[in-house]
């Protein structure tokens, strides 16, 4: 089944048309760059942009990232409040004029990534992390998703979550070196291992093609991967989650 992944991050838009059975991209991916924070009605119509752009007609499934309950968006920790509360299916329906359905921005790369990418086949439990803007989280059990984890939020220092710290905007606010970046990863994965026992840990987002740079230097004592589909596991989850919320 053919249907058009979009993926919203911190500072772009991207997406493009996806192969559910096979997870690929059937075209090459448009990316719209939103380099300030834009209130609901503004984003939805980048999203239109890229719908648009693909003169797509079809089903559309959009990653978001904050805490998603079936068409409701709860949280927006790194885009406009007002998205806080908002009916985000009818907001990017009404924007695109096709069938929408939302799903967490980190559970869609999980998605991808179990299904097709470094996940699949693994029995146990499965943490992926997106290290970008922020930290997304997506945790498997036996292949089943735990939806909206949101570990990139547990308390850290000073009353701030751990994204303030470990994410990879983080690391270039703070001017850390790879070493030290991954030091912190290090305390932080740890405190999740301790709570959570995965067998496997994949690192997502925009570091994650830049793995060989901080990898050795991890601590940890579960298995510590990147993402297969990198940037595009986003894209193919979301694609992914439409498919299998067809009808709901």
């Amino acid at each position: 089944m053919k249907i058009l992944g979009i993926d919203i991050g911190g500072s772009a838009v991207k997406g493009a048309p996806v192969e559910t059975t096979t997870g690929q991209l059937l075209a090459e991916r448009c990316r719209v760059a939103t380099p300030t924070v834009l209130p609901p009605a503004e984003l939805a119509a980048v999203v239109g942009e890229i719908v648009a752009h693909f003169r797509w007609r079809g089903r559309i499934g959009i990653g978001f990232p904050g805490v998603v309950h079936g068409p409701r968006i709860l949280t927006s920790a790194n885009l406009h409040p007002d998205f806080i509360g908002c009916d985000g299916r009818t907001l990017f329906e009404q924007a695109t004029k096709r069938p929408v359905n939302l799903v967490n921005d980190a559970d869609a790369a999980g998605l991808a990534e179990v299904k097709f990418g470094a996940g699949r086949g693994r029995p146990g439990t499965v943490l992926l992390l997106t290290l970008g803007t922020g930290i997304g989280s997506a945790l498997f059990c036996g292949g089943a998703l735990y939806q909206n984890s949101e570990l990139g939020h547990l308390p850290w220092t000073r009353g701030k979550s751990a994204e303030k710290f470990m994410s990879g905007a983080a690391r270039k606010d703070l001017n850390l070196d790879w070493e030290e970046w991954a030091g912190r990863l290090s305390d932080y994965l740890g405190v999740l291992e301790r709570i959570l026992w995965p067998e496997l840990i994949i690192i997502g987002g925009g570091v994650s093609a830049k793995h060989r740079k901080y990898f050795h230097f991890l601590k940890t004592r579960a298995k510590v991967v990147p993402a297969e589909f990198l940037n595009e596991a986003g894209i193919v989850g979301a694609a992914l989650w439409a498919e299998g919320q067809r009808g709901a």
